[in-house]
């Protein structure tokens, strides 16, 4: 039988020194793990991400979603005392986070070098918005001012406008491949002893992403054209509206699927052997012919019957949901959804993007501001009245 350990991570202790949604997007992963995370915040403040929103109870969506299961160590950390306590922490853990620049962790002592020549078995990881090391090193970087200068903006968004993605995607961009690349130190680490550093960028990282719009971009050399709900490269691929309004999405990705639209749901075989539309290529080609036939069928049809058309003939399709409907979907999907507690009472967890055999999520309270300071420091060996000395000078 294959082994499938409860929490894989558990006993792997990670220090991030984080803000805002890339890294703690990364270390939450690892905490679902069963990793410990301890989170770094400043004292008083925290994580501005703190205060990006009041939707959920009064907290921020932004800090329940990338926070839950760690535990809140408010530092100073450019006091002296402060950073001793994070020197402790770090002759204890196996990976260190950080999304400040390089030269202010450099000034702190915490590169890479200076740390793994006083801890070895560290493992750093460094997530910027641009080269760490280029002339944009001290750049700060935003998700939207990624988006905008990674390309995404230009290919996204209706013919008359464009758009911003509507969810973090550089931040997630980088947080994915920061906690991958953890993942992969760790298995380095344990069987040559050391491991590299890692560097993460935000703009390298949602570059990645970008590949296919590059390619055509320097393939054609020209910018490909944003089409809204409709797929630049691809036809079908989109919204078709029915007689009733409705709005179904439709994805033909090959030609078996081809056929069976023109057969099934259009109700004319001969559209498949049409030159126009004999292939996909040529179908973008002439995507406003082929447009102008589905929508002459959809419109004579209600979004039942469209559905079940597409259904019978086995093409892919979908409804296209709000947030709200999207949420009562995976309810009813679940039955219930997994809960944490918070400052603010329960909150749900949306989802769970893999699984590993039997394994369960390490799911934890999304974290008041230094809620375990006190915890962490006793671990440490400081005595309460230390402890009460350090908060009335604000170095915790």
């Amino acid at each position: 039988m294959t082994p499938s350990p409860a929490h894989p991570l558990e006993g792997v202790l990670i220090l991030s020194l984080e803000q805002a949604v890339a890294a703690p997007f990364a270390t939450r992963q690892l905490a679902d793990l069963g990793a410990r995370v301890i989170k770094v915040e400043r004292v008083g403040e925290g994580d501005f991400c703190r205060g990006y929103d009041d939707a959920v109870g009064g907290l921020a969506s932004y800090f329940v979603w990338l926070n839950r299961t760690k535990e809140s160590l408010t530092l100073d950390v450019k006091a002296g005392e402060g950073l001793a306590i994070l020197e402790e922490l770090l002759a204890r853990a196996d990976v260190f986070v950080t999304n400040l620049s390089h030269d202010a962790v450099a000034r702190l002592g915490l590169a890479h070098e200076q740390l793994t020549a006083r801890h070895p078995h560290l493992i750093t990881c460094s997530v910027t918005g641009y080269d760490a090391h280029g002339p944009e090193a001290a750049r700060r970087a935003y998700d939207l001012l990624v988006q905008a200068e990674a390309g995404a903006v230009a290919v996204t968004g209706s013919t008359a406008e464009a758009a911003k993605v509507g969810i973090s995607i550089a931040d997630i961009a980088a947080g994915m491949y920061a906690y991958s690349a953890i993942l992969a130190a760790l298995y380095v680490r344990e069987r040559h002893g050391v491991a590299p550093p890692i560097e993460v960028n935000l703009f390298d990282a949602l570059t990645e992403w970008m590949a296919q719009p590059l390619y055509v971009a320097a393939g054609r050399g020209s910018d490909p054209q944003r089409r809204g709900l409709h797929h630049a490269s691809i036809a079908p691929y989109g919204p078709v509206r029915t007689a009733d309004g409705a709005v179904v999405i439709v994805a033909v990705q090959n030609p078996a699927e081809w056929r069976r639209f023109c057969e099934i749901v259009l109700a004319a075989p001969v559209l498949a052997e049409d030159e126009r539309f004999a292939s996909n290529v040529a179908r973008v080609a002439h995507r406003d012919a082929l447009e102008a036939e589905i929508a002459a069928v959809a419109g004579a049809l209600d979004g039942e019957a469209f559905a079940a058309r597409l259904q019978a003939a086995d093409v892919p399709f979908a409804a296209l949901r709000t947030p709200l409907e999207a949420l009562a979907a995976l309810r009813a999907r679940l039955g219930s959804l997994p809960v944490v507690a918070s400052e603010a009472g329960p909150v749900e967890i949306f989802g769970r993007p893999f699984t590993l055999g039997d394994s369960e999520l390490s799911l934890g309270p999304v974290p008041a501001l230094g809620a375990h300071t006190a915890a962490i420091l006793a671990e440490l060996g400081y005595p309460p009245e230390r402890v009460a000395a350090l908060r009335a000078a604000g170095v915790v």
